[in-house]
């Protein structure tokens, strides 16, 4: 493909209604969204000399039933940029496999990451909030770092075919960004990704997500592993005081399933969790929030002056966890491969397209890997039964215990390793008794 193909139709500045000018700053690169690829890349890239600027549309980053599993490349990231010491203080639990229940109720590792051979070889669960406030704190302290909380990006600024800026709104009124480069992180409804053309091919999704919360002192086994009742299906995520759960039902039903009550969804939790039966009263319906899960992915990235990353051009469901950690990895890919150019202002369309190259591989692969996992799950969602590993599976993995470190290496690490850019690795002093 030419660096001058693109798949939109050529555009002005003038093409926009937006024409009047409130202010203008300029930066070496604009990140749209304050999310685990934006504020990852805008810290590498601000420790490697690059002036970032990133714009988050909200207040701050607390937001309930978001990815919270911190996977071992992410960690391993921490510790390359002196960070982990402070992400061990923060509040998580550890899971070191990924485990389905087998046909005589037994526990079935499908993935075992203390095989990996990592530093942590684990994931932990612990609230994206306070992530994402560990890493812009940890931006702060750098001169060319600039997160601008409560500021949305609302439209794209073009010079012909090429992206050189962006417009916000926001707590400050509307202001014009300009740079070399827009990097896009603004999640599966990316605003970016739609002005620019860039289209999306959706992947089969057959299940829709119930989320809510049940305060309790009760202990859950730490896991992101579904467990079905009844035809129920649930994932449970312990934290201090309670727990998280994702009820899955069948895409396109919640109003169904609303219909049957709430006793209905308590009765479900408590025969699928007896630990949680004497707090599940405590269950609301109107506290249960439906996420409309969406897989996609885009066939391109790019185009000139424009990279969209993360969910804006891969959109996982929620079941493994998998979303942050590939957004985590595109924000490092795109630091490392782009900090150069972005220093001296010049970014080749073909350094786009190198970042794209360099992901694609991790994310056909997690893309299959997901897909499997829901082809064995959505029969029992629409159905009923329980979530059984294929009989095949189950017997290759029990007679050769080494090879779950492949789902573990694939979910876990990804298959290009993505590591922290020289230039953004710091030390830390080692905090004493620290996991």
């Amino acid at each position: 493909m030419a660096d001058t193909d693109t798949p939109h139709t050529a555009r002005t500045d003038t093409d926009t209604p937006h024409t009047a000018r409130t202010d203008t700053e300029h930066f070496d690169c604009i990140i749209g969204g304050g999310g685990p690829a934006g504020i990852v890349a805008g810290l590498l890239l601000a420790r490697g000399g690059v002036k970032v600027v990133v714009l988050e549309k909200h207040e701050d980053f607390f937001r309930d039933f978001r990815g919270d599993t911190i996977h071992p490349s992410t960690l391993r990231l921490l510790e390359e940029l002196g960070l982990y010491h402070r992400f061990a203080r923060i509040t998580h639990r550890r899971v070191s496999n990924i485990s389905l229940q087998d046909r005589k109720g037994e526990d079935f590792v499908l993935g075992d990451l203390s095989r990996l051979n990592t530093a942590h070889p684990f994931m932990t669960i612990a609230p994206q909030w306070d992530f994402l406030n560990l890493l812009a704190e940890a931006g702060e302290d750098e001169p060319g770092f600039d997160l601008r909380m409560g500021t949305e990006m609302s439209s794209l600024v073009w010079e012909g075919d090429r992206v050189i800026g962006v417009r916000t709104g926001g707590v400050d009124g509307e202001i014009e960004f300009r740079a070399p480069l827009v990097v896009a992180a603004d999640g599966r409804w990316s605003k970016a990704r739609e002005e620019a053309r860039l289209p999306v091919r959706e992947l089969h999704s057959g299940i829709d997500v119930w989320w809510f919360r049940i305060d309790t002192e009760a202990e859950l086994p730490d896991s992101v592993a579904p467990r079905s009742h009844d035809g129920s299906v649930f994932v449970a995520i312990p934290r201090d005081g309670h727990v998280q759960i994702a009820r899955l039902i069948p895409k396109g039903e919640d109003a169904r399933f609303r219909a049957e009550g709430v006793e209905a969804l308590r009765s479900a939790v408590a025969g699928t969790f007896p630990a949680l039966a004497e707090d599940v009263a405590g269950i609301e319906m109107d506290e249960v929030k439906l996420l409309d899960v969406r897989r996609n992915e885009a066939p391109r990235w790019f185009v000139d002056g424009l990279l969209c990353i993360g969910d804006a051009v891969h959109a996982m469901s929620p079941l493994g966890g998998v979303g942050v950690n590939l957004a985590v990895q595109d924000g490092m890919a795109t630091a490392r491969l782009l900090a150069d150019s972005l220093r001296t202002g010049e970014v080749p369309i073909r350094q786009l397209r190198r970042v794209q190259r360099r992901r694609l591989l991790t994310t056909k692969a997690v893309e299959l890997l997901q897909g499997g996992i829901h082809r064995m799950i959505e029969p029992v969602v629409r159905h009923g039964g329980d979530v059984r590993p294929p009989a095949p599976l189950e017997w290759l993995l029990r007679t050769f215990p080494a090879l779950t470190v492949v789902p573990a290496r694939i979910l876990g690490m990804g298959i290009t390793a993505e590591h922290a850019p020289d230039f953004a690795r710091r030390e830390e002093p080692a905090f004493e008794g620290a996991p």
